[in-house]
């Protein structure tokens, strides 16, 4: 998802302003859209991305491009301001503690951002106490403290890394992550900025040509175009590698605020008809708006194809101003098509984005929630926006303009005090509520290792008819959350790790060698085969990564991602077990139809299993357990007190009619194939849990307590499929 932050600025004629503190640039002519400095026009285009931006969130589910709009247009205003300040401080006549302090700019900046995010920190804070499940509160309470502390960025970044992360909920807090990104930008470049202008100040004493306003521009432009090259450099290249993590990374998206601050330090002087203005500043407009139907954002920003929006932005913001005039019209600079981004209504939009760019996401991800749904109709999503406005349009008017107008806004001083006051006592509430949820997280074990089948049966249940008495299932949504095998932090390649990491369990000394291979979907079998290979004394080697059945495909999609890595990784793999040579292979053999109900066996599945037939190498494949494709993870489901019975998956969705394996058996004499969804499923539906027992520990990963439940099956068909023993179904009962 992709969801822009409050970061369009524009000063206003009183001089106050809407973000991050921002002036007429240096070539004051050029930059400024009318004689007094204010972009009118602007102010529009900022209305225009939070349109785009909450439109594509409500009812299209993709990426906008609102937010680069939004990040070209704050290093505009930021950087001039910044470098105005270099230039008037540079004198020896200025005192150095104006000079080189950075706080009173690091404080005008939060006394704009903070109050509004802190508010919505709190309101989010309380609807999860009162609509989300327990299981929701721990993960919600990390995501809080990263964006009061502005990492969000960094926190969805390294979650996408972290295979047992990816599947979680969707979070109404996951839209702060670009806010999360300017704050660190605005930061940074507060503190470098006047670092360096301190060191030129420092050196204007003993070469007088480094305080001209000419040569500080250079300096200052010369090393943020620097910046901005390598920035861009480093999206492009990361884009190739590691996709997830460049999207939310400051470093891989500073370059586009950084081009907007050169913008305004260098702006080009061509003066071009007005009928030409307007046909670029339409064609730009367009490109804005409909880049979200034709670049998949998530898969290609903030590389290369950013340029798109970013770049139009730029053309915007160079239009508009008096450097493309071909005409000077006191008061009034803009083409006819900057005077239609200057309607007062759409300019009135902009003025509220930045809170409505807080509340849209969270309103919207609340009422999906509360309504069990994973989209909302037009009407729905109509209602959610007008109350998102209402609510933005308070905001801004009762909690930002009064703390960032400070004395004389028009607000008494008791009014801003009581303001203040009950910010801070919001923030206590949601950090406080944080701590509460990650500590009741991390005391939240129960072990299921050897439960009594008499009270749990799980798959028996099913399997063998087994009575199911009336008591609370294990193990309980919150603790379920990460249950993982054994060897999941060890010996699993996590995303962007092209190792093979072989672990060994079952019974290390033993002769007879069964090599589980593939994705995580032959992982959550290893709490079974661990233990079967202890009792009936053969070696388990895994060789396993993240998303990666063995399959020769280019790329598999998951969870909306391409993995690019599989292939290569499953050629490495074939190879290693031809050298290891292992008596038995353990994977699976079918995965979900990608946008439709059903199972299937993909032809880069097949290709490997008449490699392993031509090796003469014996393969037992499970049918791929079901996936839950639900609005709701089932046990947040069950969390928020449904029936398992609604928060499971109908079997014709999971699982095909009939089983893809029966058209292919005949073909692999060396395969048996084993199939257990009778064990998840009867006649309609999978229910989340089974035999007293929580089926899956997110939408699709099985629970260790329910594999442990399919032991004795798996033992017998193990025995069969290998002759190592002799059938015992009744052993492990």
């Amino acid at each position: 998802m992709h969801v822009p932050p409050r970061s369009i600025p524009a000063v206003t004629k009183a001089g106050s302003i809407s973000g991050p503190q921002s002036h007429p640039t240096p070539n004051e002519d050029a930059a400024a859209g009318t004689n007094s400095g204010y972009r009118l026009d602007l102010d529009g285009l900022r209305g225009i991305a939070i349109f785009l931006v909450a439109i594509f969130h409500v009812w299209f589910g993709r990426v906008s491009g609102g937010v680069d709009v939004f990040l070209t247009l704050s290093g505009y205003f930021f950087v001039a301001s910044l470098l105005k300040h270099i230039i008037k401080t540079n004198p020896s006549d200025q005192s150095w503690s104006v000079a080189i302090n950075p706080w009173p700019r690091l404080s005008r900046m939060l006394r704009r951002l903070v109050p509004a995010l802190f508010l919505l920190l709190a309101a989010v804070t309380a609807l999860t106490w009162w609509s989300m499940p327990s299981t929701r509160w721990a993960p919600l309470g990390k995501e809080l403290v990263a964006s009061a502390f502005y990492y969000q960025n960094y926190h969805l970044a390294f979650a996408s890394q972290d295979y047992g992360a990816a599947d979680s909920a969707v979070s109404p807090l996951q839209h702060l992550w670009s806010m999360a990104m300017q704050g660190q930008f605005f930061f940074i470049t507060i503190v470098c900025a006047l670092a360096l202008g301190g060191l030129l100040k420092l050196g204007a004493r003993f070469w007088p040509a480094l305080g001209r306003p000419k040569v500080i521009t250079g300096v200052v432009g010369g090393s943020l175009a620097f910046v901005a090259l390598m920035s861009f450099a480093w999206a492009n290249y990361r884009h190739g590698i590691n996709q997830p993590f460049n999207y939310y990374d400051t470093v891989a998206r500073v370059w586009e605020p950084i081009t907007g601050g050169l913008l305004a330090i260098w702006m080009p002087r061509l003066r071009l008809p007005d009928w030409l203005r307007t046909t670029l500043t339409a064609g730009a407009v367009i490109l804005i708006a409909s880049s979200g139907i034709w670049i998949t954002g998530v898969e290609q920003y903030p590389a290369a194809m950013a340029l798109v929006p970013a770049g139009s932005t730029l053309l915007l913001i160079w239009l508009g101003s008096s450097a493309t005039a071909s005409r000077r019209i006191p008061g009034n600079d803009l083409s006819a098509g900057g005077r239609v981004l200057a309607h007062p209504r759409i300019v009135w939009l902009g003025s509220i984005a930045y809170a409505l760019y807080l509340w849209h996401w969270p309103l919207l991800i609340f009422y999906m929630s509360w309504r069990f749904k994973d989209d909302v109709s037009f009407i729905e999503g109509t209602a959610i926006l007008i109350v998102a406005v209402i609510i933005a349009w308070f905001t801004t008017k009762f909690v930002e303009a009064p703390l960032r107008a400070g004395r004389g806004g028009g607000f008494s001083p008791r009014y801003r005090k009581i303001l203040a006051v009950g910010l801070v006592v919001a923030t206590l509430f949601s950090l406080g509520s944080a701590g509460y949820w990650q500590y009741r997280a991390d005391h939240r074990y129960i072990d299921t290792t050897n439960l009594d089948p008499r009270d749990y049966p799980g798959a028996r249940a099913f399997l063998s008819n087994f009575p199911t008495p009336a008591i609370d299932a294990v193990p309980s949504p919150e603790a379920a959350e990460g249950d993982w095998p054994v060897n999941h932090r060890p010996h699993f390649s996590n995303f962007g790790d092209p190792s093979i990491r072989i672990g060994v369990y079952g019974d290390p000394n033993a002769r007879r060698t069964m090599a589980v291979v593939g994705g995580s979907h032959s992982e959550h079998w290893m709490t079974a085969l661990d233990v079967i290979g202890k009792k009936r004394g053969f070696r388990v080697t895994t060789y396993m990564k993240a998303g990666c059945a063995l399959s020769t495909e280019a790329a598999v999609e998951f969870n909306g991602q391409l993995l690019t890595e599989c292939n290569d990784w499953s050629q490495r793999v074939a190879d290693k077990l031809d050298e290891d040579k292992p008596d038995v292979v353990f994977t699976t053999a079918s995965r979900p139809v990608d946008d439709g109900p059903g199972d299937v066996i993909p032809k880069g599945y097949l290709d490997y299993f008449s490699l392993f037939r031509d090796r003469g190498q014996q393969v037992i494949a499970v049918r791929d357990t079901p996936w839950t494709h639900g609005p709701m993870v089932p046990r947040d489901c069950i969390a928020a007190g449904k029936s398992p019975d609604v928060c499971g998956v109908p079997r014709e969705r999971a699982l095909s009619g009939v089983s893809p394996v029966d058209a292919i058996a005949g073909d692999f004499p060396n395969m048996t194939f084993l199939d257990y969804s009778d064990a998840f499923c009867q006649d309609a539906y999978c229910p989340a849990v089974v035999g007293n027992i929580l089926v899956w520990h997110d939408t699709h990963h099985l629970t260790t307590a329910f594999v442990r439940s399919l032991i004795p099956y798996l033992d017998a068909d193990i025995g069969k499929a290998t002759q190592w023993w002799p059938p015992e179904p009744a052993m492990f009962r």
